[in-house]
């Protein structure tokens, strides 16, 4: 026995539980093998509702090694899960799409459907874009925000494909608007808002964060001295109940640079100015190398430079198929009551 296939069965028993309560949840789309913290480091496997996508960041997974997984998973779940391989050990991690060391069956790579807490998701195994269309170690917290958004007005920043709105719109909220740059990311949005025809329509901008941001802030849009700059939709200053801030790591733009590490505030402060008086602010932080101690501190104190003391807060982490052997896993989640 490989130490791969000792380490995948190891993650598959351990999940158990887990993918029972899922299942009865409405959800299969999960992890099932956690590489760095489950003997495979670089090496994730994730189920997508019929898909299987296997993904290596650090080194090509040998083909054999990849059939194998993939037939020990079918027989472990009693599944016959298509199989899609990302290797994305090269520059950057994008994917390798020459397909060296394995090349999916057509009808793996055909728009598919996955599910989360009883909702309908576009899943793809290969896209235009690098990363799978919906984000799973966000799971818990589109679970929180469909629990809490009875009656809310809710602002999904960073929306990506729109998970968290379209938990919201389940959740009851009477006005969800999803803000994102890439028009790309949103068409997939209105395409998951299309599988569920029986949530309320949700609202898609397309635009930089900073210049939307800062006007539903009410804070005014600079421009650096000598640079114009280009155009953007106009918005009416206003707060939401519910706002969820999930920035990537670091993007810059001829407004702005996000960039987690060194300048968070920037992305903090009128996201806490758009949400409302007694409202929820959720945000996220990604980087790894960020101790959510510092981080929370750092979100704490700017809330109160601000004049927007926090009355409460809690830590929201990621579900047991992201396990943490040190209780620090990369993505940190924190849920501000204002």
């Amino acid at each position: 026995m490989s130490s791969l296939d000792q380490a995948l069965r190891a993650a598959l028993l351990a999940r158990q539980p887990l993918l029972a309560e899922l299942h009865s949840q409405g959800t299969d789309c999960y992890r099932l093998f956690h590489g760095s913290q489950e003997g495979a480091s670089g090496l994730t496997i994730d189920r997508y509702g019929p898909q299987l996508l296997v993904q290596s960041f650090h080194t090509a997974l040998e083909r054999d090694a990849l059939l194998a997984a993939h037939a020990l998973i079918n027989a472990e779940l009693n599944l016959d899960l298509l199989l899609v391989y990302n290797d994305r050990s090269g520059t950057n991690s994008r994917i390798d799409r020459s397909d060296a060391v394995y090349k999916a069956e057509p009808q793996a790579l055909v728009d598919m459907i996955g599910h989360e807490w009883g909702l309908n998701y576009r899943v793809r195994g290969r896209h235009a874009g690098q990363d799978p269309l919906l984000f799973l170690d966000l799971r818990n917290a589109r679970g929180w925000v469909k629990a809490n958004s009875a009656g809310k007005r809710v602002l999904n920043l960073f929306a990506y494909t729109c998970g968290v709105g379209l938990s919201a719109a389940a959740g009851g909220a009477r006005e969800v608007c999803n803000l994102d740059f890439a028009e790309g990311n949103l068409a997939v949005g209105k395409e998951n808002s299309a599988l569920n025809p029986t949530l309320a329509p949700m609202q898609f901008i397309q635009s930089d964060y900073f210049p939307a941001i800062r006007q539903l802030a009410g804070l005014p849009i600079t421009q650096r001295r000598g640079q114009k700059l280009p155009s953007y939709p106009r918005l009416e200053q206003g707060q939401y109940d519910l706002v969820l801030l999930d920035p990537p790591a670091w993007a810059k733009s001829a407004f702005g640079t996000v960039d987690l590490l060194r300048d968070y505030q920037s992305l903090l402060k009128p996201a806490i100015l758009t949400t409302a008086e007694e409202g929820v602010l959720i945000c996220c932080n990604n980087l790894a190398k960020v101790a959510m101690e510092d981080w929370r501190e750092q979100v704490l104190r700017c809330a109160d430079k601000l004049g927007r003391p926090v009355r409460e807060w809690q830590v929201l982490p990621p579900a047991a198929d992201f396990p943490s052997s040190d209780g620090r896993p990369p993505l940190k989640t924190l849920i501000l009551q204002f």
